[in-house]
């Protein structure tokens, strides 16, 4: 195989904002694997509170080219087990992880998702995220981007507030997403106003290591939860599923499809609801999500649509939550530059 790696600085339509940080680009990695002419590409952005950087991700995947071009690739997941011995982050073996798949369905000109087989014939809608910021750009980004699904970030002390004020504007289904930002007491005491004002489930209102909190909310919140940062990796979904109604996968931080597949698979056994969500990514991570869709409850596949300039082809997002799934094999990814 041959490597390269290009980065990336996205620049953003909006500030985006949570309860522990804002910005207004995205830096990401490009992966690129050839092989017998075929190009495979994957992505893992860049994230501060996991202190990642383009710079620390370039470094791993410098540092083993060779063994990775030296490697007699069949699978992905073949791949992936011998990266795995390479002590990568995740963010890292993501990127490679994902560019393994689009090349591996490319050689088969296969999707990814009709080698898993899987329909596409019905599929969850992404929501769209609305960033903490004043209440009345908040009402200006719903209304500039009119969808029926939405993920408002929170983490104020007036939470309550702003959604009651966002549901004026709109009619759509909300979801909340407080990035760690409550307490139990706090998040037991605002389930039922929410639930009232429409919003379908809580994502991460704790700590990421409040399992005592969880416990508590898992007994008295009226509203579903959804771990987000409580489920990194494929070892945290057994305890998350003691404390949560659900899981939200990122690939970015379990380390690729190879291991969120494996993931999704636990979480249903467990009964638990299934997320997919993304960090930002362009089109490129965002066609890798795609080809999940069918094995989903719940999806957030908005970072293209977040950014002012996206960098690839492949999955076509239209108005209401409709796709247009790309025709190449893989994750169907092609670069624009």
């Amino acid at each position: 195989m041959n490597l390269s790696l290009k980065k990336y600085v996205l620049p953003l339509k909006h500030t985006f904002s949570i309860s522990r940080e804002s910005h207004n680009f995205q830096d990401t990695l490009i992966a690129c694997l050839s092989h017998q002419g075929k190009t495979g590409y994957g992505e893992a952005t860049s994230n501060p509170y996991y202190k990642i950087t383009l710079e620390s991700m370039e470094q791993e995947i410098e540092a083993i080219k060779k063994e990775i071009e030296s490697f007699d690739f069949t699978t992905p997941e073949k791949f992936h087990a011998f990266l795995t011995t390479k002590k990568l982050s995740n963010f890292a073996l993501c990127a490679l992880d994902l560019a393994a798949h689009d090349l591996y369905g490319k050689l088969l000109e296969k999707p990814l998702y009709s080698i898993w087989g899987t329909d596409i014939s019905s599929y969850p809608i992404t929501n769209y995220t609305i960033g903490l910021d004043t209440l009345e750009k908040m009402v200006e980004k719903i209304k500039e981007f009119p969808w029926p699904i939405y993920k408002i970030k929170l983490g104020t002390d007036h939470d309550v507030a702003i959604i009651r004020e966002l549901r004026k504007h709109t009619d759509a289904i909300f979801r909340v997403d407080a990035n760690c930002a409550w307490t139990a007491e706090e998040t037991i005491h605002n389930a039922p106003l929410l639930k009232e004002l429409g919003v379908e489930f809580l994502e991460q209102p704790l700590k990421a290591d409040d399992w005592n909190g969880m416990e508590l909310v898992s007994h008295h919140s009226v509203l579903p939860t959804i771990a987000d940062e409580s489920c990194i990796v494929e070892s945290d979904v057994e305890k998350c599923g003691l404390h949560y109604n659900g899981i939200n996968i990122k690939l970015t931080k379990c380390g690729g499809l190879t291991p969120a597949l494996r993931m999704i698979s636990k979480g249903k056994e467990m009964g638990l609801k299934v997320m997919v969500g993304c960090m930002t990514e362009s089109t490129v991570g965002i066609s890798a999500i795609a080809q999940l869709l069918p094995q989903l409850d719940y999806v957030d596949m908005d970072g293209a649509l977040l950014l002012k300039e996206d960098i690839a082809d492949g999955i076509k997002i239209l108005e209401h939550g409709k796709l247009i799934f790309p025709t190449l094999g893989g994750s169907g990814i092609t670069l624009k530059a």
